[in-house]
């Protein structure tokens, strides 16, 4: 079955990583099925059913989008708020992603040292509100991908480097 790719990049044509990312799936059509929400919905006005109905037709989804100040996107956060409802997705007969496996491809604008150990601030960590929520519908929190440096202008070896590994992470 394919798995399903949310994006939520608000500046998806300037984003040389998220691009490289997208381009190495789009070689693999019958393994994913790649949806950006700002393409598909510009004004965030989420198609709830059409969402709910999307993510029931996939046994594993990796949301991808780029850390902005230690945050996801704004549309990412209002789409899990809007589209995994009480009754659908938790609560009396919200099963309806209950088992699927869940990831992260995550691009971040600082470098590596400013998410290590060493920082108190991980990566991991900062998609806890995510992973919490995911685990209380039911879901299986996976994997992890992630691009460090976004914004130093990364030679396009290491961006093409970091595709493969996406690639062979999820694939």
């Amino acid at each position: 079955m394919k798995k399903l790719i949310v994006i939520t990049h608000p500046n998806l044509k300037e984003s040389k990583v998220n691009n490289s990312w997208i381009n190495e799936l789009k070689k693999y059509p019958d393994d994913f099925a790649i949806h950006s929400l700002y393409d598909n919905y510009p004004n965030l006005d989420f198609n709830i059913t059409d969402e709910q109905n999307l993510l029931s037709a996939h046994d594993e989804i990796i949301f991808q989008f780029p850390f902005h100040w230690f945050s996801t996107p704004f549309a990412l956060k209002k789409y899990i708020d809007e589209v995994l409802t009480y009754g659908w997705a938790f609560g009396p007969s919200g099963d309806k992603i209950k088992g699927k496996k869940i990831h992260f491809a995550v691009s971040t604008g600082g470098k590596e040292e400013s998410y290590d150990a060493n920082s108190a601030i991980s990566v991991s960590d900062l998609l806890n509100d995510f992973k919490l929520s995911f685990q209380y519908c039911g879901c299986i929190v996976d994997k992890l991908h992630v691009f460090y440096g976004a914004m130093f202008d990364p030679s396009e070896q290491s961006i093409q480097e970091n595709t493969k590994d996406y690639l062979s992470t999820f694939k």
